[in-house]
């Protein structure tokens, strides 16, 4: 692995010409130096291919995740630890789809949509990516508004007000330095997940129970289905599809086909390495939970706590490891959580825009913009209904996830069925078959508690015969709506398109590294003279 060039002036572009630096580039980058893999085939080019899988995986152990796992857990035990095991080898294999897709044709998911479908569809993929977008940065308002309430006291209303803040305030850390802020993040995320493996060895969970709950899918009720539903909306989240598909672009691989045979397999190793760590941490809270929370010793006030358990009463879970510091501890994990998630949002989001709308917005703008559209609902709700409403918005919210899942995961069924072939060392049917499959049984889960739970609230609620006759009309018409969406991008026929390596002396094909891929980092000061 070797590095070139200083400054955003080293940058070519595919036509051999310097690029235009007349706007700036959507996130600045004074450390730009190009990540260049070897044309020599070896193991140690795998260090070259480190960062956007564990980059990626940060949405996995966000404020949402933790929250649906410790209600999993405190309600169900250890019986939906198997919706995480299953989220996590579906991950793998989708996530490895998107990096796939940017590394064969240069383009990430977004770009494929904006090629691939007229204006009206591709606007209506564009608003649902952005609602996505939105739906997850929600328990990151939410996250650190409990954060701010467990370190100063402060009401979650208020808390969730300022929360506004802290993006600016961490565009403003990051003059000190991207990789400091990484690591200072890295360091504060995994110190939770330290102690809640520590907590393992004091609350004892059973091994035969912790491995048949894995290993033995079951689902008692339509609350466990809900929470299913939640736990899969947190794990296979649509924004992440984006955001992988283009992080791989910042990466100058060989344009042969055994480089990108190699791209595309430490790829998927580093994805794996990633969600593993990410699984982990998962499952370990959803034990922790599902032991103390079941234990047979609980107090009274741990009992309560249990019965409702949030983000803002858990950090109770920590008190044999760290005792009466449990909740600061927790508090500030939990703030670095949302702040280094916050960081993915960002991504998909500049990402996101500029695929379907090639619009770019400052970075500041960008994300206090998803901010403030996350905290209207979030406000809305801590009012009405306190902590214990803010936490049910995050369960929602995750919900929303998995039910958008499909408008993104369909397009990157579709686009790498025909056009990434030429990665992978299994057979393309077969891993064809597997990725349809695996996006089936989500949409068909999806779809089958949509229509139960609207059923169910019609059967059971109070209102007058006609009225419940006008909303079913309405409710049935709006899944009919969503079906005939999801059926339209699965039956209409893809354009045939050329992958990278066999145009890659068109004059329209982007070379990798992307330019514009690159320049999307975390902000750093940059000066005058690297500008000219």
């Amino acid at each position: 692995m070797a590095a070139t060039g200083s400054g955003r002036s080293q940058f070519i572009s595919s036509s051999g010409g310097n690029r235009s630096f007349s706007n700036s580039p959507l996130i600045e980058n004074s450390d730009s130096n190009q990540i260049i893999v070897s044309e020599k085939k070896s193991w140690k080019n795998f260090f070259a291919y480190l960062g956007p899988g564990f980059l990626v995986s940060i949405a996995y152990i966000d404020p949402g995740n933790f929250e649906t796992d410790l209600q999993s857990g405190a309600q169900y035990k250890y019986e939906l630890l198997w919706i995480i095991l299953v989220a996590s080898c579906a991950a793998l294999v989708i996530q490895s789809l998107a990096a796939n897709l940017g590394v064969v044709t240069g383009k990430h998911l977004a770009e494929q949509c904006r090629a691939e479908y007229s204006k009206v569809p591709n606007f209506m993929l564009w608003v649902v990516a952005e609602i996505a977008v939105v739906a997850c940065d929600i328990p990151e308002v939410i996250g650190t508004a409990f954060a701010l309430n467990m370190l100063f006291s402060i009401p979650v209303w208020i808390g969730v007000l300022l929360t506004g803040f802290s993006t600016l305030i961490l565009l403003a850390l990051q003059k000190y330095g991207v990789r400091k802020l990484e690591f200072l993040i890295a360091f504060l995320v995994f110190t939770i997940a330290i102690c809640f493996f520590v907590e393992l060895h004091y609350s004892k969970p059973d091994p035969g129970e912790v491995l048949h709950g894995l290993f033995v899918p079951q689902l008692k009720g339509n609350g466990a289905t809900g929470l299913a539903i939640s736990l899969l909306g947190a794990m296979v989240m649509p924004h992440n599809l984006f955001l992988h598909s283009a992080l791989v672009l910042s990466r100058k691989i060989p344009r042969s086909a055994s480089g990108i045979k190699e791209a595309c397999r430490f790829y998927l190793i580093e994805s794996g390495l990633a969600l593993m760590v990410a699984f982990l941490i998962n499952v370990s809270v959803i034990s922790v939970s599902g032991a103390v929370c079941n234990a047979p010793n609980l107090s009274p006030e741990d009992r309560a706590n249990c019965e409702d358990l949030d983000l803002n009463k858990a950090s109770f879970l920590l008190r044999n490891v760290v005792g009466k510091w449990s909740s600061k501890l927790f508090a500030i994990a939990l703030l670095a959580s949302g702040q280094s998630s916050t960081i993915t949002g960002t991504y998909a989001g500049q990402y996101v825009m500029q695929g379907f709308l090639d619009l770019r917005l400052e970075p500041w703008l960008r994300n206090l913009l998803t901010r403030c559209l996350a905290i209207i609902p979030s406000l809305v709700v801590a009012l009405i209904g306190g902590s214990a409403g803010a936490g049910k918005l995050i369960i929602i919210a995750s919900m929303i996830l998995s039910f958008e899942l499909p408008f993104a995961l369909v397009p990157l069924l579709k686009f790498t069925s025909c056009k990434t072939k030429m990665g992978s060392h299994v057979n393309p049917m077969a891993i064809s078959a597997l990725t349809w499959v695996i996006g089936g049984l989500i949409m068909g889960i999806n779809i089958y508690y949509l229509v139960s739970s609207f059923i169910k609230l019609l059967i059971h609620s109070h209102m007058k015969l006609a009225l419940v006759i006008f909303c079913g009309i309405l409710g049935f018409a709006g899944i009919a709506l969503y079906l005939a969406a999801i059926a339209y991008l699965v039956f209409r026929k893809n354009r045939e398109a050329t992958p990278l390596l066999a145009s890659r002396n068109s004059q329209n094909v982007e070379t990798l590294p992307r330019q514009d891929i690159v320049n999307m980092q975390l902000p750093c000061r940059v000066s005058t003279s690297d500008v000219d």
